[in-house]
């Protein structure tokens, strides 16, 4: 952090102040010496050096308060945007007690900003309503002090606003929630805030990412949410995953002859050690570029591909480092290897949802090949279904998943979900088939029963079984009109208010495009605005959406 320009037409009152201060100070140690004779009392001689500590850090604490408040200000004056073009940038707002959440606010709008977007920062108790409504797309970043308090920055914007609902029904936000689960509010004020922002008529553009203690895994998780915003996939970690060796064991297609894009079936098992989860919970796998392509970028920079370096306390082949990295602009030939690959920038992680229980013996993932403009796979969804060997090795990180794991009770569920949804949703019926627990009902959606209905024997013998009570399906291909999941949830409106009468819970697990905003809607239409919110606040209406 660079200190304020010195070129300045005009003194600011922060340098001001503290230049007074600290004239302040030398007059009293100069007085303190000219009659350092009649200090003879050592009591008095104490009070008077912790005087001047006290005045020391009152007029570091007053400029390190102003400086902040300039440092948004020139954060803000750097990414304009004029009032006729706010409504298209987004609002990155902090609020921030000790500093986190403003450096995760800087961060996100960084991020952003490399991908393209257009930016604004601002923080929280510098704002009103009309300017949220201008903005339409808001991410906040905020923290929680305290006993579940808003930071103290914010507390204009608390007292003056979020007392009532406001008009918000035209904004869409995103909330990464900072907190600490050793305090029994855990994130109380960005609870508070998303209650207030639900009460007011905003949309949330996905589910809140709440951060215990820094936990780098959930910021890697609102990093995942950023690159869906803006566009951009390759946006680099803040933080990489520490991955761990896991090795490809199986591989299938599960639709052939589909009109989407392939699906595949994925088994792995950790390489070293054993591994646990929890139905509900994710992977990071840390994707690599295709062998050949490896091989093709190497031999047209003239590198050996075989050298052995260590970098950041790890040693490896230069082929490995090019292969999980992005390439860099240019000749790489001149480069050293040492200097070629201290220079090289991970590629992104990957998030998916884990398909199976640790019973199984494996993580499964349900995994649809994405395809870019040019024809290629993507990057993470090519390594794991065409690139990778099967029996090759694989960056895997398991990454716990709270907010999505199964009831402990046998209370009814309600699961939802569309595509490679169906993979968290498997989890969790597998979790309950193993307790017995038999009054399930899914919801699934996708294209053609003949040629998508992922794990179909599996689904059905729990059918006969008696494991799932209803089964609901519904093909968008077939038939005159195009029918989706929230169709179909909107036509049992009768049934879902019974199961929610007798305490069902709701787990929502696919596209968040469409399918996820689709049926919240019809939640909202059968049951009230009021029931969903309750539903969601008692952990009744859970969501893995992306």
């Amino acid at each position: 952090m660079s200190p304020p320009s010195a070129t300045s037409k005009r003194p600011a009152w922060g340098n001001l102040l503290l230049g007074g201060l600290l004239a302040a100070l030398i007059a009293a140690l100069m007085t303190l010496h000219a009659h350092e004779w009649e200090w003879h009392d050592p009591g008095a001689l104490r009070w008077f050096s912790a005087a001047i500590v006290l005045l020391l850090w009152v007029g570091f604490t007053v400029w390190l308060a102003w400086y902040r408040r300039r440092a948004t200000q020139r954060q803000s004056q750097r990414m304009p945007a004029t009032h006729a073009h706010a409504s298209r940038s987004i609002l990155v707002v902090f609020a921030s007690q000790t500093g986190n959440a403003e450096q995760w606010a800087r961060q996100t709008a960084d991020s952003l900003q490399a991908a393209g977007e257009s930016v604004r920062l601002s923080e929280l108790g510098q704002l009103d309503p009309e300017t949220l409504v201008g903005a339409e797309r808001v991410l906040f970043v905020v923290s929680t002090t305290g006993e579940g308090d808003a930071p103290d920055s914010a507390a204009r914007f608390v007292t003056q606003f979020m007392r009532s609902p406001q008009s918000l029904a035209t904004l869409r936000y995103g909330l990464l929630a900072l907190g600490d689960r050793d305090y029994d509010d855990f994130c109380g004020f960005g609870r508070a805030l998303q209650h207030w922002l639900q009460q007011s008529g905003a949309t949330p553009l996905f589910d809140a990412v709440e951060v215990d203690n820094g936990d780098a895994a959930a910021l890697r998780h609102w990093q995942h949410h950023l690159a869906l915003l803006s566009g951009a996939s390759d946006l680099p970690d803040w933080q990489s995953p520490d991955y761990q060796r896991w090795q490809l064991v199986e591989r299938s297609l599960l639709n052939p002859g589909s009109a989407g894009g392939p699906c595949f079936h994925l088994a792995l098992r950790p390489l070293d050690g054993g591994a646990s989860w929890q139905a509900g919970d994710l992977v990071e796998i840390g994707p690599r570029h295709a062998p050949s392509d490896v091989e093709t970028w190497l031999t047209t920079h003239a590198l050996d591909g075989d050298v052995m370096i260590e970098h950041a306390g790890r040693r490896a082949s230069l082929r490995e480092w090019v292969s999980a990295s992005h390439w860099p602009d240019g000749d790489a030939r001149h480069e050293t290897p040492e200097a070629l690959v201290a220079a090289l920038q991970a590629l992104p992680h990957r998030e998916y949802s884990i398909a199976s229980v640790p019973t199984d013996g494996a993580v499964h993932l349900l995994v649809r090949r994405m395809q870019r403009d040019d024809g290629s796979a993507g990057i993470g969804s090519g390594w794991l279904t065409q690139h990778a060997q099967a029996g090759g090795e694989i960056a895997l990180r398991i990454r716990a998943n709270p907010g999505f794991h199964a009831p402990t009770d046998d209370r009814p569920l309600v699961l939802i979900g569309n595509g490679t949804g169906l993979a968290g949703l498997r989890a969790l019926l597998k979790a309950r088939v193993e307790k017995g627990r038999g009054r399930n009902w899914l919801l699934f959606g996708e294209r053609e029963s003949a040629h998508d209905f992922y794990h179909r024997d599996e689904i059905l013998q729990w059918q006969r079984q008696g494991m799932l009570e209803r089964l609901d399906l519904t093909w968008s291909r077939e038939g005159e009109s195009r029918l989706y999941v929230q169709d179909r949830l909107r036509a049992s409106a009768d049934v879902l208010r019974q199961w929610i009468e007798q305490g069902a819970a709701i787990y929502v697990c696919g596209s968040l495009a469409g399918m996820a905003p689709g049926v919240d809607a019809v939640l909202r239409e059968t049951l009230g605005d009021a029931k969903v919110e309750q539903l969601r606040e008692a952990g009744r209406y859970r969501r893995d959406v992306y």
